[in-house]
């Protein structure tokens, strides 16, 4: 995902630093978690989370035989919400399960058998097993492990960070990422149309076969004190879109309208966020979500999401037959490792 001069400055610690799923073992004993988990009152979920009427995420039938619906539905919710959830998409049943099992079965190896998979501490790429991923403000901590590497393009993908074990570890991600890929194209076509554009514009954009797909398994722990802690803190992704699998413990949140809601859990359903490049490119017609990831006491949350993402070198900004006098172009073109190594470091775009 970064180029060699666009990582972060943060480095992942060494591995005799803890992991949070061991912090999360000792914790739960002591009903306590360490003052870096613990959030400011503006951040804590017990505090933040609204518990009214909550407003659902747009659901959408990918499966709509009515194409032109299917693209409004697809341009409205990213426009009004730069997050939806598709149904009937197509990725049997089965692919799903199956990638959920491998990854769940990863994170319950033993700790020596995961740091294999570890990140190296001098590494110029994100891929690997992990803790620590940006930089914080504060030193604040989220209750959060995650291993992290690329299904797609085959160019570039690195089997030195695909774990062996379990042995179906390969196929199962092999054939989800198959089945993804179609969705993705279609995906991006209606996004296309839904901006007046070709069918085919927005996935050339972003880097056409070039686009890399980046997989991520988020592995929360149970969490004495959820009320205090976050699984991951409020963020944008800096992907085009992300296509993202929970497994069944409710933690997905959105910010709208002042207010963090929950996204109810749908199963077999695809999440989809808007990613920055998709705002930068249709100039803030599709909005890029704010989400955030709390965790739960008694239950394990996982995710997986897939980040779509622009090559390093490719420079990305507002699309021409998008501007005019009337809608100047609102961000800068930037190379996407550029984009990635300021936002991971907290640098103003």
């Amino acid at each position: 995902m970064i180029h060699p001069h666009c990582d972060e400055d943060s480095n992942e610690p060494p591995t005799d630093i803890e992991r949070v799923q061991a912090i999360a073992f000792s914790s739960l004993s002591e009903g306590t978690i360490p003052p870096e988990f613990i959030r400011s009152e503006k951040e804590e979920p017990a505090i933040t989370t609204f518990h009214g009427y909550v407003p659902q995420v747009p659901t959408i039938d990918f499966s709509d035989p009515d194409e032109a619906n299917l693209t409004r539905l697809i341009a409205v919710a990213s426009m009004e919400w730069g997050i939806f959830q598709i149904v009937n998409h197509g990725i049997p049943f089965h692919v799903i399960t199956s990638l959920q099992k491998v990854g769940r079965e990863f994170f319950e190896l033993s700790q020596e058998e995961k740091e294999l998979y570890a990140k190296p501490p001098d590494s110029k790429s994100i891929e690997g097993y992990g803790t620590k991923l940006q930089k914080e403000v504060e030193g604040k901590k989220a209750w959060v492990d995650h291993l992290f590497h690329k299904v797609w393009p085959p160019s570039a993908i690195n089997y030195h960070f695909w774990p062996k074990n379990p042995p179906s570890y390969r196929d199962a991600n092999e054939e989800y990422t198959k089945c993804l890929r179609g969705v993705a194209d279609r995906l991006f076509s209606r996004l296309s149309l839904g901006l007046g554009l070709d069918e085919d514009e927005l996935k050339k954009s972003v880097g056409g076969d070039e686009l890399t797909y980046l997989l991520k398994i988020n592995y929360y722990p149970p969490c004495p004190r959820p009320d205090l802690a976050l699984g991951v803190v409020a963020h944008t992704d800096m992907s085009s879109i992300t296509m993202l699998v929970p497994n069944e413990v409710q933690g997905l949140q959105v910010f709208r309208d002042d207010h963090w809601f929950d996204v109810k859990y749908i199963p077999n359903a695809l999440v989809i966020h808007i990613g920055d490049q998709l705002e930068i490119l249709s100039n803030g017609k599709y909005r890029s979500v704010l989400h955030r990831a709390t965790v739960n006491k008694e239950m394990t949350r996982m995710s997986w999401p897939v980040f779509l993402e622009p090559p390093p070198e490719l420079a990305i900004g507002p699309l021409s037959k998008l501007i005019n006098e009337e809608n100047p172009p609102k961000y800068k073109e930037k190379k996407y490792c550029d984009y990635v190594y300021c936002k991971l470091n907290k640098i103003p775009q």
